[in-house]
């Protein structure tokens, strides 16, 4: 059996991915899906928002992932008095020269996590999502350029604990993910009870991969060969979304750019020579949780179900 270049590029990135997941086990136990996701949503160039309640390890994952990667880390902490200068950086006042030196502010890292970001108010929360659509942050009329990766995390309480402001549809969007990390499972939690400090072990984790390293399997996904039957069957998805009213709004085209580089760089992950439809299926829940909602929304409703429900009624071409 011959393999193809392009074949062999793909393992060679599949074995890279599974090293920096196999040492982000070490750390975040039994949540193996959850960092796949995760670092799918990284390759894919988009940003994560991780909402749950407090003390289950959102924090640690940011950690993880950054010094696995050996990306430049900063995590800032959202609270209602948080400004925007404080997030993007300011200008201060030189008595010696006479000028005004820009001061760069945390957002100037390849990893930024934002803690509990729905604490803030609309106002700061706008200033890190337009640096996260843009990739840019333009200060007192000169726009300067944000690193390379660059990469969001960010954190949000439930909607019903005290002091958060709900982040707007039209900032959700701007997520390219939401993930949920929840409770681990009774073996994982033994071994985190008996085990050694989270916080130790992390300082002990070495980079496996170089920024540049990540930029290469990010533009190695950005290439996965998508047919016209694939397109076809996301865009029956789309439409389906559009059209049934059992949803309030249907899935936008932004929504479908997401599904599709998400499902590229989880096809890089798994050996996929070219995206299959169990690739989006894979994605779809993270992708669409925080996007598409039902019409009559049930307490037990999760994007895992809305997925499968948008997954039994369209048919693969």
């Amino acid at each position: 059996m011959t393999i193809t270049q392009a074949e062999s590029t793909t393992y060679i990135a599949t074995a890279e991915l599974q090293h920096v997941i196999d040492a982000a086990n070490s750390i975040i136990l039994g949540k193996e899906d959850v960092l796949r996701l995760a670092l799918t949503c990284l390759i894919a160039r988009g940003h994560l928002l991780i909402e749950d309640i407090p003390g289950v390890g959102k924090t640690t994952l940011a950690h993880v992932l950054a010094n696995t990667l050996g990306l430049s880390f900063q995590r800032i902490q959202f609270t209602s008095d948080l400004l925007p200068a404080d997030i993007l950086g300011s200008s201060i006042y030189n008595r010696q020269s006479g000028l005004f030196n820009f001061h760069a502010g945390p957002i100037f890292s390849q990893l930024i996590l934002a803690d509990e970001v729905n604490r803030a108010t609309p106002r700061t929360q706008s200033a890190l999502l337009e640096a996260m659509e843009e990739n840019q942050v333009t200060l007192e009329g000169e726009t300067r350029a944000l690193p390379s990766p660059f990469f969001v995390i960010a954190t949000q309480n439930p909607s019903n604990q005290v002091g958060t402001f709900l982040l707007p549809e039209s900032q959700l969007d701007r997520f390219t993910m939401r993930l949920h990390l929840g409770y681990p499972d009774s073996s994982a939690e033994r071994e985190l009870l008996q085990g050694r400090d989270r916080r130790e072990l992390l300082a002990e984790i070495t980079p496996v991969l170089s920024s540049e390293q990540l930029q290469s399997l990010q533009s190695q996904a950005k290439t996965i060969h998508v047919a016209g039957a694939l397109l076809d069957y996301l865009q029956d998805l789309l439409e389906f979304s559009r059209v049934c009213t059992d949803y309030i709004t249907g899935l936008s085209p932004r929504a479908g750019l997401a599904i599709l580089r998400c499902a590229r760089a989880w096809a890089l992950m798994h050996e996929h020579g070219h995206v299959l439809p169990e690739d989006i299926q894979a994605v779809l829940p993270s992708v669409i949780g925080h996007r598409l909602h039902l019409a009559q929304e049930q307490s037990a409703t999760s994007p895992t179900s809305i997925a499968e429900s948008l997954i039994s009624q369209v048919p693969i071409p």
